[in-house]
């Protein structure tokens, strides 16, 4: 089996988070800087085979699409036209970021510490994508 990736995308930095070759669980990866993201995923992708790219699908409380959408979507569509043999699928983030933070708590770092945008962002990659591994095991 290949690896999945997660990404949480966001304006300035973008979290990144990869399960295990049996896609069994999530690990945060990285944080790159939204503007370098495509280099590290083209190199990335040269190394490791990568099954399904999962994108946080960024929602408000209603339901209706976030104000990050609008960028969202493009890079989605950029991400498509440019690996169209890795299937991209949405994920909803809602509560990743709020779900990262007490993670951070639970795992006892320093208030310094959990104020680390850039880990934040990494966090939120894996919730997202354990989440999703999750959904599809549901539905197996």
């Amino acid at each position: 089996m290949a690896r999945l990736l997660s990404i949480d995308y966001g304006k300035k930095r973008t979290g990144i988070a990869v399960s295990d070759p049996l896609q069994i669980i999530a690990n945060g990866l990285t944080t790159v800087e939204t503007s370098k993201l495509f280099e590290f995923l083209e190199e990335y992708l040269k190394k490791e085979e990568v099954e399904c790219i999962v994108v946080g699908l960024p929602k408000q409380m209603n339901n209706e699409p976030s104000e990050n959408m609008r960028r969202v979507e493009p890079f989605v569509n950029r991400l498509r036209k440019q690996y169209p043999n890795i299937p991209v699928e949405y994920y909803d983030e809602r509560f990743s970021s709020k779900l990262a933070h007490q993670a951070m708590i639970q795992g006892g770092l320093k208030k310094r510490d959990r104020q680390n945008k850039e880990l934040v962002d990494e966090i939120s990659a894996t919730i997202i994508l354990q989440g999703y591994m999750e959904s599809k095991r549901k539905l197996l």
